[in-house]
C-alpha cells in the first residue's frame, strides 16, 4: 500500500499509529463517508473523526469533528478567533489539502490551515481519522493528531 502524505506525516514524526482498511463502498447507499467508515470497521461514531473545510471570515479553516456530530459553525468561528465560518466550496478543500472529499486527511495537507479538533476527542485513548485516501483511517492518540496539526481544541460539534 502506497503511504499518503497523512501517513508520511505520521512516520516523520515518528507517532504510533494503525492503519484500518475498509471498502468504501460498503454501506454507500446514501451515507456520508464517515458512516460508511464506522459501518464498515464497527467502530463508535464518537471516536472516528471527520475532517471539514470551512472558511473563517474568508479564510480556509479544518474542522475535525465527531461523526456521531454535525459541525456548528458559529463555535468554529469562535474557536478561531474569527466572526462568521461557512463550510467551503469542495473544490477548494480538495485543492488545499491535496486530498480527495471523503479521504481528506487533517494530516499532512499539501497546505497547513488552521484547524480546531472537537474537545470531545480529548475523551478517548485514540481517535480514528482519514488516512488520507477513501477506505483508509488512521488510530492514533488525540495528543498527537493535535500536536501535529498544530491545532486548538474546543467544543465545534453539535451531537446528534
Amino acid at each position: 500500500m502506497a503511504a499518503t502524505p497523512a501517513v508520511r506525516t505520521l512516520d516523520q514524526a515518528r507517532a504510533r499509529y494503525s492503519l484500518h482498511e475498509y471498502d468504501p463502498a460498503d454501506g454507500a447507499d446514501g451515507h456520508g463517508y464517515g458512516e460508511v467508515a464506522v459501518a464498515a470497521l464497527g467502530a463508535d461514531p464518537a471516536q472516528v473523526f471527520k475532517t471539514l473545510v470551512a472558511r473563517v471570515d474568508g479564510a480556509l479553516t479544518v474542522a475535525v469533528v465527531p461523526v456521531s456530530g454535525q459541525l456548528d459553525l458559529k463555535a468554529l468561528a469562535t474557536a478561531a478567533g474569527g466572526r462568521k465560518a461557512t463550510m467551503a466550496d469542495p473544490a477548494d478543500a480538495e485543492r488545499s489539502s491535496g486530498y480527495v472529499r471523503g479521504g481528506i486527511s487533517p494530516l499532512g495537507q499539501r497546505k497547513a490551515l488552521p484547524t480546531v479538533v472537537d474537545d470531545s476527542a480529548l475523551t478517548f485513548p485514540t481517535v480514528l481519522v482519514s488516512a488520507g485516501r477513501r477506505g483508509l483511517q488512521v488510530e492514533l492518540s488525540p495528543a498527537d493528531l493535535v500536536r501535529l496539526t498544530r491545532a486548538r481544541t474546543a467544543a465545534i460539534a453539535r451531537l446528534g
